[in-house]
């Protein structure tokens, strides 16, 4: 199938994947009078008494904001609002696809920092949660902070936080069946989904992680991004100095977020035995699956769907938001995070890992709830809940 004039002619034809479906009839006059007025005044004035019954008498607890400035749209960078809307609505579809969350997409014209952060803070009072997404580093880091600091819903930009959770999960079972231990982590890329890769490993134990981007592996010397430079007294152990190539030799790991094409065969092959190479960057990874095997990789992950172990987010936004807003979390915290790693890694048993099969399809029955489980009860057992 050329995926492209597909997408293209069924776009052209659904003119919006989302439409809004009433819940209940409006046929009579005494439905008209229980939706709307007179009667909706008595959930309003419950609602004016205590704002928190907006999670009992509209859809909020269930309504998911996804939104974007269109800065940095798939890999298409910064293609503006508009051209963005198809992703975010995309992600709405899944969102009900697989949590049954209802998720609405906006694209907001500002690229501005300190606008962003006031607009999604006004529109806060509409939904139980913010999922940002495709919003350009450093930016991205600022927005998020600022507003997880100002308001009281989970806030979660996913092309961090949840590429690093099925990142973490995929690497976890990797390591496994490579039989490694204390590997040298090389991750290619260090913008946001970069950089939060590497806080998410290092939180989870790892010990020797690399972070490169163009101007080579990332020393205290450089002129560094705010994420970087939070993260840089903890990467790189050994000091190393250099390129990308410089930084694969005798590494274990391999994680590129960044562009295609840049890996050589010759890198592959200068890497430790075993050597596990997760080729991310979309649509062309930073080296073909078929070039990566032939120079030696022991496990190959990509993003895309049409090669073995696919690493995406998909496997962890629904989840994740879902089992923070069935405990009624106010945030997403590093415990939930954590608690959605493990509960991606575990759904494939270890006897059952394969080189082809390290991390578990997003399509997978299940997946979803599993996650939301585990988040969930994450959110209860560190205190992030409005009620018990």
């Amino acid at each position: 199938m050329d995926a492209a004039s597909e997408a293209l002619k069924k776009h052209r034809e659904w003119q919006g994947k989302l439409e809004t479906v009433n819940k209940m009839p409006i046929e009579t006059a005494d439905d008209l009078s229980i939706a709307y007025t007179p009667g909706v005044a008595a959930p309003c004035l419950e609602i004016a008494r205590d704002p928190s019954l907006s999670y009992v008498y509209t859809g909020r607890g269930h309504t998911i904001a996804v939104i974007s400035d269109g800065s940095a749209v798939l890999g298409l960078g910064n293609i503006g609002p508009e051209a963005g809307m198809p992703v975010m609505e995309g992600k709405c579809v899944l969102f009900k696809a697989l949590s049954g969350l209802d998720a609405v997409p906006l694209v907001l014209d500002t690229q501005d920092t300190d606008r962003l952060v006031d607009v999604i803070s006004a529109l806060a009072p509409s939904f139980g949660g913010i999922n940002l997404e495709d919003i350009a580093a450093p930016r991205c880091f600022e927005v998020e902070r600022r507003l997880k600091e100002q308001l009281d819903i989970p806030v979660f930009h996913d092309d961090q936080h949840g590429t690093a959770i099925v990142v973490s999960a995929a690497l976890e079972n990797a390591l496994k069946l490579a039989k490694k231990e204390n590997p040298r982590i090389v991750i290619n890329g260090a913008g946001s989904a970069g950089c939060a890769i590497a806080r998410l490993l290092l939180d989870r134990g790892q010990k020797d992680v690399i972070l490169v981007d163009r101007q080579g592996i990332l020393t205290p010397d450089m002129e560094l991004t705010s994420g970087q430079r939070a993260l840089i007294d903890r990467l790189n152990p050994s000091g190393r100095t250099g390129t990308l190539q410089d930084a694969l030799a005798g590494a274990d790991v391999l994680i590129g977020v960044s562009a295609g094409h840049i890996v050589s065969q010759d890198m592959i092959r200068s890497m430790n035995e075993k050597p596990i190479v997760f080729a991310m960057a979309n649509p062309t990874p930073e080296i073909e699956p078929e070039d990566a095997a032939a120079a030696g990789a022991y496990i190959i992950g990509t993003g895309r769907s049409d090669h073995p172990n696919q690493i995406n987010n998909l496997l962890a936004f629904p989840g994740i938001f879902k089992g923070a807003l069935d405990a009624g979390a106010t945030e997403i915290n590093d415990a939930m995070k954590q608690a959605a790693v493990s509960a991606i890694s575990s759904c494939i048993p270890e006897e059952d890992l394969r080189p082809d099969h390290i991390i578990v399809s997003a399509l997978t029955p299940g997946v979803a709830d599993r996650v939301a489980r585990a988040v969930a009860q994450a959110a209860v057992q560190s205190g992030v809940v409005r009620h018990a």
